[in-house]
């Protein structure tokens, strides 16, 4: 199976089924840092892992440069609108690693980036959507391909001592059309969690996430919701953070 092949279909598996997210951020004094979205499938190949077995499925451990991919697809990407270009290039600062083994039941996708200011990679859990659109692009198809737009963006900002994280609905009456269709797959992600896992240069002195855990030495938030409680009210991430001098 080709590799893009691979990465569409285990994106989406990761999107519908029960699952854990940890988003994970190291930031340096400059502002540079890198960004990951890790994706643990453990759980659910406890409960397919057997089946996948049968089929024979191969171990997978790959690296995915999209930037690469792009390149790769650009004549077929060239043919959609701008629009739906646009949200393909969001892509670009982003590797994903990916580890498949039915076997071991093991089941991981790391979305990474680095950067020199967090802003270049704003919204990175709708990059990791996209990559499920990635898969599509050159097929035939009877309908156009009609990406999903996304119906939330998440903003990052690090200035001096001050770091914030912040969800926003860009458009009500789509974001409730993915709460309606989420009803069906309620009792698969019931368990499932997102986690924040943000590392700072220096000591927390402030946080507005109440419910945050810290590391002995005071540099590294955690942060966990349910997956269910985020994808019903994405501010419930919201946080700002203030740190020591």
């Amino acid at each position: 199976m080709k590799k893009i092949q691979i990465l569409a279909w285990a994106v989406l598996f990761a999107l519908i089924s029960s699952c854990n997210f940890t988003e994970e951020i190291t930031l340096q004094d400059d502002g540079s840092g890198k960004l990951s979205i890790n994706f643990d499938g453990a759980e659910l190949m406890e409960m397919a892992g057997e089946e996948m077995q049968k089929s024979n499925e191969k171990p997978i451990d790959s690296l995915i440069s999209f930037k690469d991919l792009l390149e790769e697809k650009k004549d077929s990407i060239a043919t959609l609108s701008p629009e739906e270009q646009a949200k393909l290039k969001r892509l670009e600062p982003f590797n994903m690693h990916m580890v498949m083994n039915p076997e071991e039941k093991v089941m991981k996708f790391d979305l990474f980036s680095e950067f020199k200011k967090i802003e270049e990679v704003n919204d990175a859990f709708n990059a990791f959507q996209t990559a499920n659109d990635l898969g599509n692009v050159g097929k035939q198809q009877s309908q156009p391909m009609g990406m999903q737009d996304p119906t939330t963006e998440v903003t990052y900002s690090f200035k001096k001592n001050s770091f914030s994280r912040k969800a926003e609905i860009l458009d009500q009456e789509l974001f409730q059309q993915g709460l309606d269709s989420l009803q069906g797959a309620e009792m698969f992600l019931s368990g499932s969690t997102y986690t924040l896992k943000y590392h700072f240069p220096r000591r927390v002195k402030s946080t507005t996430a109440e419910a945050a855990t810290f590391s002995a030495d005071g540099k590294t938030l955690i942060y966990e919701v349910k997956f269910l409680d985020l994808m019903k009210n994405p501010s419930v991430l919201d946080l700002e953070v203030e740190l020591e001098n």
